[in-house]
């Protein structure tokens, strides 16, 4: 029987970054311009508010929330007081900062688009910006086709980042001080999919949302595609969660125009049950 994905919120603009912790899923409502929190049966609450779009989300080792802010290029981090600045990306972005995912001692890996989505410029490359636990902004990888939902493996030594552009998923060996070498495709996608955010499960595989195709693929290193699931918009971010981490959960709207998604709040947060765990980071 296929797997169905069922709505638990829906009225939001335009949901990314999705990370599942203390028994919510919590996501940045990009054109919304904020952080909310759902559970699993669906109770929202709103995290936090700014005054411009938020993608990437993660937390330091002492569980401080950071968030990328995206149209500044800026990591803010969580404080009693109110978000502050974290690292300034703007030197290494060349486009919107986007997508993020923080190591467990507090790294942060940093994408952004490379070039302008809306309106639409001729696709360029971008780079990676790793900040460190200080504030430090250092160029982690160039020459990626815009860099967008990455994860990390359990053992803490690979990261593999999506390439949206490149239409492919590419991996590093990760050093603990955070640099990285051995770039390898670690696999390509078929016919008209591509990686917007990823995860990954305990066989190894990589759960990713592809927005141009409509539908959320599980792929296997070498880009066998073990499992693929449409869905009614299009998929822009997944994440595994719930009590077991077998609950997979899917970002879709219309389409990422930000004035739209603003507008006409066509997003929601779907879920399917799976047989294999998350693992890994985020």
């Amino acid at each position: 029987m296929a797997r169905k994905l069922e709505t638990i919120l829906d009225g939001i603009a335009f949901g990314e970054g999705p990370r599942w912790r203390n028994g919510e899923l919590y996501f940045s409502d990009m054109h919304a311009h904020e952080i909310v929190a759902v559970t699993q049966a669906g109770k929202r609450r709103t995290v936090a508010s700014f005054d411009g779009p938020v993608s990437g989300l993660g937390w330091l080792p002492d569980g401080r929330l950071l968030v990328v802010s995206m149209a500044d290029q800026r990591v803010l981090r969580q404080e009693s007081g109110g978000f502050v600045l974290h690292g300034d990306l703007s030197a290494i972005a060349t486009g919107l900062a986007n997508d993020m995912v923080v190591t467990a001692s507090g790294q942060a890996f940093v994408g952004n688009f490379g070039f302008s989505l809306h309106p639409p410029s001729e696709p360029k490359p971008a780079k990676l910006a790793r900040v460190d636990l200080d504030g430090s902004v250092h160029e982690a990888a160039d020459k990626l086709m815009f860099p967008n939902g990455m994860v990390i493996t359990p053992d803490g030594k690979t990261l593999i980042a999506g390439e949206s552009w490149g239409r492919c998923l590419t991996a590093f060996d990760l050093a603990s001080d955070g640099t990285l070498s051995n770039r390898r495709l670690w696999a390509a996608f078929p016919d008209t999919a591509l990686p917007d955010g990823i995860c990954l499960d305990a066989d190894g595989a990589i759960w990713a949302a592809s927005p141009l195709s409509s539908e959320v693929l599980r792929i296997a290193e070498g880009g066998t595609a073990l499992e693929r699931l449409p869905t009614e918009q299009q998929a822009f971010a997944c994440m595994l969660g719930g009590a077991d981490r077998k609950t997979l959960f899917v970002l879709t709207a219309a389409n990422s125009d930000p004035a739209d998604a603003a507008a006409n709040r066509t997003g929601r947060v779907q879920a399917v049950q799976v047989e294999a765990a998350g693992v890994g980071l985020p």
